[in-house]
């Protein structure tokens, strides 16, 4: 699988791809990420990117031409074989669940187009194959909403997980359920104790218990 982020402030990415499951992923070629500036597809000598909304407001928007020249400039540089789903993360997307990043997961090329300032130019949205909100509140941009997507999705591809059943026992797996207590050494910690069936060496019963668990923390 392949992400291409389109951003203005690509040194905000760089930090978290180069840590921990998302730069193993990657040198074991598990996924490509590649960071676009979109500061490259300015308009003029100056390379504008934004400018003063029609009707007067606060702030600057993100104009069409750099942001519709990106998505074009990247769909044209991937196999003709390869579809590209085009996701542009805004407030007023569909909220994003685990059962999103599942259904991303089976996409081969997926570009993130971070907005930022007061927003964007509407006929944006008309190059967009989907819109997508990670919670009812306002970043700065969406940097840090295009790592959420990417963190999120990655861990769901065959082999990025060291345990096989890791991604699915993890929380909202089911689209309700979260993940059961879990519990490591010492057995004893300032007064609290590991449960006892947890260290019975009963696999059965571990697994009865985990689901009684999860069952118990069900969201909602």
């Amino acid at each position: 699988m392949k992400f291409s982020i389109i951003t203005l402030f690509p040194d905000m990415l760089s930090g978290p791809l180069e840590i921990s499951m998302l730069k193993k992923a990657r040198d074991n070629g598990l996924v490509d990420i590649e960071v676009i500036n979109l500061r490259e597809f300015g308009v003029g000598s100056g390379k504008q990117v934004d400018d003063t909304p029609y009707g007067g407001g606060d702030g600057m928007l993100l104009k069409p031409e750099p942001v519709v020249n990106a998505i074009e400039h990247t769909k044209s540089q991937q196999q003709a074989t390869d579809n590209s789903m085009v996701i542009l993360l805004t407030p007023q997307g569909d909220s994003y669940t685990q059962a999103t990043a599942r259904q991303l997961s089976g996409e081969s090329h997926i570009i993130l187009v971070c907005g930022h300032y007061e927003g964007f130019d509407e006929r944006i949205r008309a190059f967009v194959d989907w819109q997508i909100s990670i919670g009812d509140y306002v970043l700065t941009g969406g940097e840090i909403p295009a790592m959420a997507v990417v963190d999120s999705v990655t861990r769901l591809l065959p082999g990025v997980l060291g345990g096989e059943r890791s991604a699915v026992d993890d929380s909202f797996a089911d689209g309700e359920t979260l993940e059961y207590p879990q519990y490591t050494r010492p057995n004893q910690f300032r007064g609290m104790e590991v449960p006892d069936v947890l260290l019975s060496g009963n696999h059965g019963e571990i697994d009865q218990w985990r689901q009684a668990q999860a069952r118990q923390r069900r969201r909602g």
